[in-house]
């Protein structure tokens, strides 16, 4: 039997019970993809990490959904920044992770809660999808999405759909068989891409300027609570198409979950051009205690 430590870090909050959790499992090289898969499939979380050293950065990061493998996820990032730096792994106020989608910088700032900035990759802008067929995905229809649905990436593909208002935001049921149809379009199966993105221009709160959703088919829980790479993304997409009046605002997710979160966003660059996206969030070590395998 082989054991390993690991945290389980509530990620874009500064309160238990908030945000997004995430299990950090350390010194991970060793353990199998599926064995990582039943973990999180064990934990009832989205996502878990896998840390391992690496030769390029301070650690070489894998996610797991309950699924599969993905190179990248936002929250996971926050909460193994969190990890790392906590059990003093990582001393300085900079990192650098090694991802399957590529070298993440991260900034973290010492408190009861830290706070921690990734910057994600410069964003790369896929193909677009008719507004009626990713609108069948929530059960919606066409008239409640702004713009053309697209497919935005700073390190995780995404279909971003920015939504008129909160109560469209409230109407969404997710269609698996419409799901199928609009990876069909994109030219995936279902397990190949990930479900839409779902963006409101308008906060929970009154320090809110955005507030999404992200419904999610089985074995993951039904809803994410915060969305870190897909509000990369998103900041890229509102950029580049002008539906923002400034390139840093505040993300809220997860609220109607009663698991509030909250991200400051930067977009760097033109819309034209943008260089990279930087979200911030706090994470708070929750539980600790030692895996047995």
């Amino acid at each position: 039997m082989a054991d390993y430590s690991f945290d389980w870090v509530d990620a874009f909050t500064d309160r238990p019970f908030g945000g997004n959790g995430c299990a950090v499992v350390h010194d991970a090289a060793d353990i199998p993809p599926e064995t990582c898969i039943a973990y999180v499939r064990e934990t009832s979380l989205v996502e878990c990490t896998f840390v391992a050293p690496s030769d390029v950065a301070d650690a070489r990061v894998r996610y797991f959904l309950a699924s599969r493998e993905i190179p990248f996820a936002g929250h996971p990032t926050i909460a193994t920044a969190v990890s790392l730096f906590q059990r003093g792994y990582v001393t300085g106020p900079r990192m650098v992770l090694e991802t399957g989608g590529g070298l993440i910088s991260v900034e973290i700032e010492d408190a009861p809660a830290p706070r921690v900035t990734m910057t994600q990759v410069a964003p790369q802008f896929g193909p677009v999808a008719p507004p009626e067929l990713v609108a069948a995905v929530g059960g919606l229809d066409a008239a409640d999405i702004v713009g053309t649905p697209q497919i935005v990436s700073t390190g995780l593909p995404f279909c971003i759909t920015v939504l008129r208002d909160h109560d469209a935001l409230r109407r969404l049921r997710l269609d698996r068989d419409a799901l199928q149809r609009l990876a069909a379009h994109f030219g995936h199966d279902d397990t190949d891409v990930m479900e839409p993105f779902w963006v409101t221009l308008e906060g929970v709160t009154p320090e809110g300027d955005t507030f999404s959703r992200l419904l999610i088919t089985p074995p993951s829980p039904p809803e994410d609570a915060f969305t870190g790479s897909a509000t990369g993304a998103m900041a890229a997409y509102l950029w580049h198409h002008r539906l923002l009046s400034r390139p840093d605002f505040t993300a809220e997710q997860g609220h109607w979950m009663d698991r509030p979160g909250q991200a400051n966003v930067e977009v760097i660059g033109p819309p034209e051009a943008i260089s990279g996206v930087r979200v911030a969030g706090q994470g708070r070590v929750l539980m600790s205690g030692t895996l047995h395998l």
